[in-house]
């Protein structure tokens, strides 16, 4: 895995989110613009290019594609590891991210809206 190529993909906000979210647990598309309230086209760019690095990998279930943390970076780069255990988890903005997934199992979403609660 490109070492350049990782270190790009992880140097947007948006992708920083996503690989929070995938640090807790397997999402789809769907649970990810509803989390992040984006659109599935940005989401979908965003999955492809941390694909693209080796970062996430997919797998499709049913009709659904589910995307999960490359455990093979996180040994090959620990420097990702230590930026999702340690950093971000201490970063407000994927703090809220991580509460807003967990509202969303909360509320037992599937693939829809999240609502709009302030925080």
């Amino acid at each position: 895995m490109n070492l350049t190529r990782v270190l790009k993909a992880l140097g947007d906000g948006t992708r920083l989110s996503i690989v929070n979210l995938l640090r807790v647990e397997n999402l789809c598309v769907c649970e990810i613009e509803a989390i992040l309230q984006s659109s599935q086209s940005n989401v979908s760019r965003h999955l492809a290019k941390l694909r693209d690095a080796g970062i996430i990998y997919s797998e499709k279930r049913s009709q659904w594609v589910y995307y999960g943390i490359n455990t093979d970076i996180l040994t090959e780069h620990s420097f990702i590891k230590t930026l999702l255990d340690e950093d971000l988890v201490k970063h407000p903005q994927y703090q809220q991210d991580v509460e807003k997934l967990r509202m969303y199992r909360e509320q037992n979403y599937e693939c829809g809206p999240i609502e709009n609660t302030g925080a």
